[in-house]
């Protein structure tokens, strides 16, 4: 059973701040401005031998008329039902408010044990200030002064909570599992194909492009097979970003397809592939990543029987020597194609992760290579002798001969492409290299 955490409380008290502390690392943006978190975050900590998942929130605002405050309230009561321990997260540099009295009400009708953690008690009088806090009546019985920015506190705090927990929990319950970023540009819905995928509002969705802040994480699960799937801030050139907020957005996205195994590169139909498209597939390249693109907003687009065809050329010409990316057409918002697409992407991470053995590479590779030998050098011949797929996290292969110094990369590629027409590596970017024997 999961040991689940839920840090809940009106906007700019700190939520963020304390989230980082109990994950030991920067996940969620922090920032001055309110309204900064807006859907629903995660992490795993450990405190005193237990193992337990963190879910950041954004600031609960009643009665309010803004789209994002609105949608911010659904994402913290789901945070809410999933946790088994609510901390209700207070300033003591602002002392009591209206909007903490009124969040409070709302935790009345839980069940689950909350704690009202007073942060910014940076000052023994801070400390002493929190006791105005009781007045609400609810929480254990007790309020916890902390300093989320230093760690002040939290010790006591995670000491009480854990007793809460059934279990031990699991020391990193995404271990193994495959990871899959969803990326592209701001508005082109990504959020919408996360929430489309799990029938649920994981992340929010506006018609206003940059929306998503954080890199959103979820364990999703299809046809038996268990991923991690990220939603991501839209990447724009760097030219256009103004906002401090939008720089650390982009800056986690980035982060998320370091730590990725598959890309979701998502594209608007009604744009094709441009240049910030190409720089994320680029990079992926560069990182060893799987890689897909999804054309969404299909249902947008004026076609006849051609369109996509003409479409599926046109980017395989700007996508050049990389044609091994698949491309998969799709509508979110009509539901079309969009578990196939989730399919491709288990797929790619299959392929990513495949194993090819020595003899079948011997048995498939070698007569190629004496069809077509690698082209004489300064005189000397080149001897291929045996092929065989290095233990590494990506697919490499080995070619032992007596002369590797003098194979050019023509050979290579197409060496490349013997590989991938004999074994299935679609989406995957693999590796030769030529050592001496």
């Amino acid at each position: 059973m999961a040991n689940i955490v839920a840090i809940v409380g009106r906007p700019n008290v700190g939520k963020s701040t304390f989230f980082n502390r109990l994950v030991e690392e920067r996940k969620a943006i922090e920032d001055n401005v309110s309204g900064v978190t807006r859907d629903r975050h995660y992490g795993h900590a450990t405190w005193g031998g237990k193992f337990f998942s963190v879910i950041d929130t954004g600031g609960y605002v009643m009665g309010s008329e803004d789209v994002y405050e609105a949608e911010i309230r659904k994402q913290v009561k789901l945070a809410l039902e999933e946790a088994n321990v609510i901390l209700f997260v207070v300033d003591c540099h602002d002392g009591l408010t209206d909007m903490d009295k009124d969040f409070a009400n709302v935790l009345r009708t839980s069940e689950k044990p909350v704690f009202i953690v007073a942060n910014k008690a940076d000052t023994p009088e801070k400390s002493l200030a929190a006791a105005e806090f009781y007045a609400m009546g609810i929480g254990e019985n007790e309020v916890f002064p902390i300093a989320a920015a230093s760690g002040s506190g939290t010790g006591d705090l995670l000491d009480e909570v854990i007793k809460h927990f059934p279990d031990e929990g699991v020391e990193d319950p995404e271990d193994g599992i495959p990871k899959i970023a969803i990326l592209g540009r701001p508005n082109v819905g990504k959020s919408s194909f996360l929430n489309a995928l799990l029938g649920k509002e994981r992340s929010i969705v506006t018609n206003e492009a940059g929306t998503t802040r954080d890199a959103i994480h979820t364990r999703y699960k299809l046809y038996g097979q268990d991923f991690i799937i990220t939603d991501t801030a839209g990447i724009r050139k760097k030219a256009k970003v103004k906002e401090d907020i939008e720089f650390y957005s982009v800056m986690r996205s980035l982060r998320t397809l370091e730590e990725s195994d598959v890309l979701i590169v998502m594209v608007d139909a009604s744009r094709g592939l441009e240049s910030q498209d190409m720089n994320l597939i680029s990079l992926g390249i560069k990182n060893n990543k799987g890689i897909m693109i999804m054309v969404n907003k299909w249902d947008l687009i004026e076609k006849d029987h051609k369109t996509m065809d003409k479409i599926k050329k046109d980017m395989l010409e700007k996508l050049g020597e990389n044609k091994w990316i698949p491309i998969i057409f799709t509508s979110v918002e009509e539901k079309q194609r969009i578990f196939q697409a989730i399919e491709l992407a288990v797929k790619v991470f299959e392929n990513k992760t495949r194993k090819v053995s020595t003899s079948k590479l011997n048995d498939k590779i070698l007569p190629e290579i004496e069809k077509y030998p690698p082209p004489a050098n300064k005189g000397k011949y080149i001897k291929i002798k045996y092929i065989t797929q290095l233990p590494t996290k990506n697919p490499v292969f080995a070619f032992f001969c007596n002369l590797p110094q003098y194979i050019k990369e023509p050979y290579t590629r197409y060496l490349e492409n013997r590989l991938r027409e004999n074994f299935d590596f679609e989406g995957v970017p693999i590796k030769v290299t030529f050592k001496k024997k």
